[in-house]
């Protein structure tokens, strides 16, 4: 198996592997500082002695070993302490064993809810999922919160330390408190999916197994409630999105926008899949915004072209997510939208009254947009200015080279 390969199964183990710790041990900041360790050893010596029989259980192994030592360690040191008394070795708890087979609820589902604990405050929730489920470096994690690297770490080990002084049990909690940690659960995924659909940083475009496995826990959560419409947009949104992705890309891995896709690439399974889901989802009620995302991208997915999209039904949809919630994303995705629909000059009005929003009005989203807009209109020199500052300020390489190439594709100056 080759690094890359090895990789790749380590990403997919390690919030499993945690899980398992956390739910046979308990000490959820010690549990992670152990698995790291496992798969610091994994990384290190699978490529050369070969990956084990049973990988999952080789890393629980070796980790739930470390994970011993780390707690005797601290239980001499806090001997003394009033705290000694809340620590107990892992050769004495009475729990199920660590490594047995996974049962019909996946650990990694029962992480995620423990991660969005009502102890810790909804930022907290999501960026401690995204760390111990998602697998996001806490660079990663910081720049889609637009905070200081430095701030997100410490507001990942006070999650964790407060997950630990709670002394909640791991398991998946009474169906009372699930509902009130469900929203968390949920904006999580959704960061997790985008995540990897479209990588903020890094060669690629995407990181399939981030997506990957946001539409696997997505389907567990279905699963455990088929009955949340919610959930079902979710997981519509979803699989309608990635079936797109065989066509975002082009030879050479460079970005290929959806007007340019070639739409016979598309995934008909998922979509047929995702657009059954909104069917179900849409007459359950109320409708949320999971499921007007979903609606917004059955509707593309469905249409033969650009051209024959049907705009006007997008920019109502938009609408309506807009009067929820006042989210600078969909107010540029709705600009978009009126533009197809109204005229470029239309949706370059609406943008400028982005302009004023701290929160988008430095993103590269908003010059990339404000570039295309320009160049359905025919401004090419403002367009390439604004392709050009889109550009610097992107982070993921793949869309530096996409920005950079649409500039460099517009007709000289007169």
């Amino acid at each position: 198996m080759s690094d890359n390969e090895v990789e790749d199964l380590l990403r997919q183990l390690a919030p499993q592997v945690l899980g398992a710790l956390v739910r046979r041990y308990g000490h959820f900041d010690t549990a992670e500082d152990a698995v790291q360790e496992a798969l610091l050893a994994a990384a290190t010596g699978w490529p050369v002695d070969g990956v084990p029989d049973s990988p999952r259980g080789w890393l629980i192994t070796v980790a739930s070993r470390r994970l011993t030592d780390l707690l005797r360690s601290e239980q001499a040191r806090r001997r003394r302490e009033d705290t000694v008394a809340r620590w107990t070795l892992a050769d004495q708890q009475l729990a199920p064993a660590a490594d047995r087979p996974p049962s019909e609820t996946d650990d990694t589902l029962i992480l995620l809810f423990l991660c969005c604990h009502p102890a810790l405050s909804p930022a907290s929730q999501i960026a401690l999922t995204l760390r111990a489920v998602g697998g996001l470096t806490t660079t990663e994690i910081a720049r889609a919160f637009l905070v200081p690297e430095a701030t997100m770490t410490r507001r990942i080990t006070r999650a964790k330390q407060r997950i630990r002084d709670s002394g909640v049990p791991f398991g998946m909690p009474p169906s009372a408190e699930r509902a009130g940690r469900l929203g968390a659960v949920l904006h999580v995924l959704y960061l997790i999916f985008n995540e990897g659909y479209v990588s903020t940083s890094g060669p690629t475009l995407y990181r399939t197994e981030l997506s990957a496995e946001a539409i696997r826990l997505a389907r567990l959560l279905h699963r455990l409630l088929p009955e949340d419409a919610e959930v079902t947009g979710l997981l519509a949104l979803m699989l309608l999105t990635d079936a797109r992705r065989p066509a975002r890309t082009g030879p050479d891995g460079e970005l290929v926008p959806m007007a340019e896709q070639d739409r016979s690439r598309w995934n008909a399974a998922q979509i047929a899949e995702g657009v059954a889901l909104v069917g179900e989802a849409l007459p359950k009620g109320p409708t949320g915004p999971y499921q007007v995302q979903a609606a917004i991208a059955a509707l593309h997915d469905e249409a033969p072209s650009t051209e024959e999209t049907d705009w006007p039904q997008i920019v109502a949809l938009y609408e309506v997510l807009l009067r929820g919630a006042a989210n600078p994303v969909v107010a540029l995705n709705h600009a978009v939208a009126v533009a197809m629909a109204h005229g470029p000059r239309a949706g370059l009005d609406l943008l400028d009254r982005l302009g004023t929003d701290d929160r988008i009005a430095d993103d590269h989203r908003t010059y990339a947009v404000r570039a295309h807009l320009l160049e359905l209109a025919g401004d090419h020199p403002a367009a390439r200015q604004a392709y050009a500052s889109a550009a610097r300020k992107a982070t993921g390489l793949a869309q530096q080279r996409y920005l950079n190439t649409r500039a460099a594709r517009l007709p000289p100056d007169p």
